[in-house]
């Protein structure tokens, strides 16, 4: 069996330091590990989504292709996983999550903005996912970031829909009193963008926006970070050459 042929092979491998990390196959052929994966028939799921969740962590520690090329041409793959492994124990995880035990509460009422990125929370209940896990859950619209962070301060919401600095701020009470917030699941990584008004298509460079009025969702937001990022390394001071206002979804 070539290796092309292999199901078995780690469809991502985020241990090879010879070719983009989630761009191709694993297979060393051009095409994508989703195509791989069906042109083979992957026999088992969790495999699959193993492979996908380990190559979603080195990502996440080397988010920079360049950055994880030289390190794993460094120390050796096998050096590189066995490091790794000892900060992130993927197979500690995976029988913990094996271990469900019962359920501490089935009641819950989950607190949510009504944009996008919700959509898992919300198609999860006409879809059935709620109810396979034993949960009923009542989603609750909420109009505003700030509002959300009150509502889980005050234990109005067993769980929320939330920006991902958000729990951080709260845990460290930057912006709120302090408490404890733990995050179960990332639903979308920086999928943000600059949209500036029409009368300004053709002023593409930041440097011509100094007096601009920018808007982002709420304080503690990557919106607001990384547009702070992209401002300063432009050479503009966001506290001080622009405004940004805090403008609740609508």
């Amino acid at each position: 069996m070539s290796r092309s042929d292999d199901p078995t092979i780690n469809s991502f491998d985020p241990y090879n330091a010879d070719r983009p990390l989630m761009m191709r196959c694993g297979c060393g052929r051009d095409h994508s590990a989703a195509d791989h994966q069906a042109e083979t028939a992957v026999a088992s799921a969790e495999a699959y989504s193993r492979d996908f969740i380990e190559a979603s962590l080195v990502k996440a520690l080397f988010p920079h292709e360049p950055l994880r090329r030289r390190f794993l041409q460094a120390v050796g793959a096998n050096t590189a996983r066995a490091a790794i492994a000892s900060l992130l124990p993927l197979g500690a995880l995976e029988a913990m999550a094996q271990d469900t035990g019962s359920l501490e509460k089935k009641d819950l009422k989950l607190g949510f903005i009504a944009i996008t990125c919700a959509t898992p929370l919300i198609m999860a209940g006409p879809l059935g996912f709620y109810r396979q896990q034993g949960l009923n859950v009542q989603l609750n619209k909420t109009a505003g970031w700030a509002l959300i962070r009150d509502k889980m301060l005050n234990k109005e919401h067993d769980a929320s829909h939330f920006l991902s600095p958000m729990p951080l701020a709260i845990s460290m009470g930057v912006g709120s009193v302090a408490q404890p917030m733990r995050v179960a699941t990332i639903q979308n990584v920086n999928g943000q963008a600059i949209t500036l008004a029409l009368k300004h298509k053709d002023n593409r460079d930041p440097k011509g926006w100094k007096g601009f009025k920018f808007a982002v969702p709420f304080e503690f937001s990557m919106h607001n970070f990384l547009l702070r990022y992209y401002l300063a390394e432009h050479g503009l001071n966001p506290d001080t050459d622009v405004q940004i206002r805090v403008v609740p979804p609508p």
